[in-house]
């Protein structure tokens, strides 16, 4: 059965923070099913808004807009039965995670209001306590979005926190909350939602960059540029080939982003601890309603491993690689050295005692920040790397990094878009440059071969006119027939019309190549991929 999208839980960075906001969105690749278990009618006479309440026996207390605040007490643990004392302070500060994980409340909310309606459905529950419940959760969420929840360490998670709160709330009913269901299968289960809805939120920024990319070739049709490789002049190539680049490298990493999603898109809700239930709960109902593929197979593997977060930051992590480099080609563009590229003042910072200076910051820290997304992979890979089956208590650790990579990956990405929308070529200046490094010679190769010289013998033949070059101190183009001649009588009047860049161009035909009509082709197919209208651009 196909999985239906969620609704994003970005506008702009929101997903980042611990109170998210709404904005429904769907991808291309998604299709948009509204969730019947998840909607369930109130009764009339369950319409009226219940009063919150907050327990006045807290500890430490967390506000979705304060620091910690102190109380003189604290309450029995939802899991105390068999424990006569309470945690030390130091042990509670240490192993708390509601400072990062209410930033999963929302997930945690879909989780429990899925998991209260089939309850209710498989008569483990009455359906007055389940609309008691899903009220209660309701009211919480509306709290919690208005900054009017408290937020407690001492409860130690969201999970906790949310579920304490609704026992406040509505009393007994909320007791019957976690029954089949334990914080294992419930916390892999939020996680596995957010990333979902995180994925969704890179793809479209992914998109966005692609189409400022795109764009900035058309502005930039018929403009050559030198070729490197090893940082060495190599071939002249058309800038839109270039810049086409990274369209296609994004293309992937999008690819990689949606298999990724594909993958983690399975449920693990009702695992409970690692052996299942002996309750007759219906998983596949809760499955469907959270828009999963279907219930993960093994309870085990549902809540010890996390695969899917690993995975997730591998693509993050060639993400930022790619976009790393795009900083790197555009800052060493960008210095007078090159002067090939000049970035507006609005994407562009000054220095503190060089009055002179005119820095492409945003870049280079895209480059800088890529180091944090690759160590935040390095971190999970680490942390899971000994870990026994099933669940252990080392994966509270594993939310922060995919946080910090999700924010930073989604940074870079919007920090490049707004770079790429502006910056100018300089044409002058890089027209300027075009002639040293002896760009045409590979294209000369090619013009032996089509004589029925073999590509070696070509090859040191071109490399010989290189030599007679660098020694005159002029350029290919700049040689007589005779000196040509000289080197090899496989030279014809004809030549000329391979030398200079140019016609070097021109003479590129391959699929793929930077050829004009072959980069021309390439710019049609992307302007159909992201709807852009070419037309726009055809008089620039």
């Amino acid at each position: 059965m196909a999985a239906a999208s969620s609704s994003s839980l970005l506008h702009q960075t929101s997903i980042f923070s611990s109170i998210p906001t709404n904005s429904n969105t769907s991808q291309s690749h998604q299709t948009h099913n509204p969730n019947p278990f998840l909607q369930i009618p109130r009764k009339p006479n369950s319409q009226k808004s219940l009063p919150f309440l907050r327990c006045t026996s807290c500890g430490t207390t967390m506000s979705s807009s304060e620091n910690d605040l102190k109380n003189p007490e604290k309450e029995v643990k939802l899991w105390g039965g068999r424990f006569e004392e309470s945690v030390t302070e130091a042990v509670e500060k240490f192993t708390e995670s509601i400072s990062f994980d209410k930033a999963l409340y929302k997930h945690d909310i879909m989780g429990s209001r899925a998991h209260a309606t089939m309850l209710a459905h498989q008569g483990l529950i009455s359906v007055e306590d389940r609309d008691s419940i899903l009220q209660g959760l309701d009211e919480i969420k509306r709290r919690i979005e208005a900054g009017e929840f408290v937020w407690r360490s001492d409860r130690e998670d969201v999970h906790m926190n949310i579920e304490a709160a609704l026992t406040d709330l509505i009393g007994e009913p909320a007791k019957k909350l976690h029954t089949a269901r334990s914080r294992n299968d419930q916390v892999s289960t939020d996680f596995r939602l957010w990333c979902r809805d995180a994925i969704d939120e890179i793809i479209k920024k992914i998109k966005k960059l692609q189409v400022s990319l795109v764009t900035l070739a058309f502005k930039n049709e018929g403009l050559i540029v030198p070729g490197y490789t090893h940082l060495q002049r190599a071939q002249p190539v058309l800038l839109e080939h270039l810049l086409l680049t990274y369209v296609e490298q994004l293309e992937r990493d999008a690819g990689r982003l949606t298999d990724c999603r594909t993958r983690l898109n399975f449920c693990p809700l009702g695992a409970c601890a690692l052996a299942g239930t002996g309750l007759p709960i219906d998983r596949f109902m809760t499955s469907d309603a959270l828009g999963f593929t279907a219930p993960l197979r093994n309870s085990i593997d549902a809540v010890s491993d996390r695969d899917f977060v690993l995975e997730f930051l591998s693509a993050n992590s060639i993400t930022a690689i790619h976009l790393s480099r795009l900083g790197e080609e555009w800052v060493l563009w960008a210095s007078e050295e090159f002067g090939f590229l000049t970035p507006n003042d609005s994407v562009s910072t000054g220095s503190s005692i060089m009055p002179q200076k005119k820095n492409p910051d945003p870049m280079e820290l895209v480059r800088g920040k890529s180091a944090r997304v690759v160590g935040d992979l390095v971190t999970l890979l680490v942390l899971c790397k000994g870990l026994p089956h099933s669940y252990n208590r080392d994966l509270q650790e594993d939310k922060e990094p995919v946080f910090d990579s999700v924010k930073t990956i989604v940074g870079m990405l919007e920090v490049s878009s707004e770079f790429a929308q502006n910056v100018t070529f300089n044409r002058n200046k890089i027209e300027k440059s075009l002639p040293a490094g002896h760009l045409d010679a590979t294209t000369v190769a090619d013009y032996l071969v089509k004589k029925g010289v073999p590509f070696r013998t070509g090859h040191d033949i071109v490399g010989r006119s290189v030599a007679l070059c660098v020694s005159k101190g002029c350029q290919l183009q700049d040689l007589t027939l005779d000196e040509f001649k000289s080197i090899s009588p496989a030279f014809s009047e004809d030549v000329y019309d391979y030398l200079g860049v140019e016609n070097s161009v021109k003479k590129f035909c391959s699929y793929g190549s930077t050829g004009s009509e072959c980069v021309s082709s390439q710019l049609d197919f992307w302007a159909a991929q992201l709807e852009i209208d070419r037309s726009a651009y055809n008089n620039q």
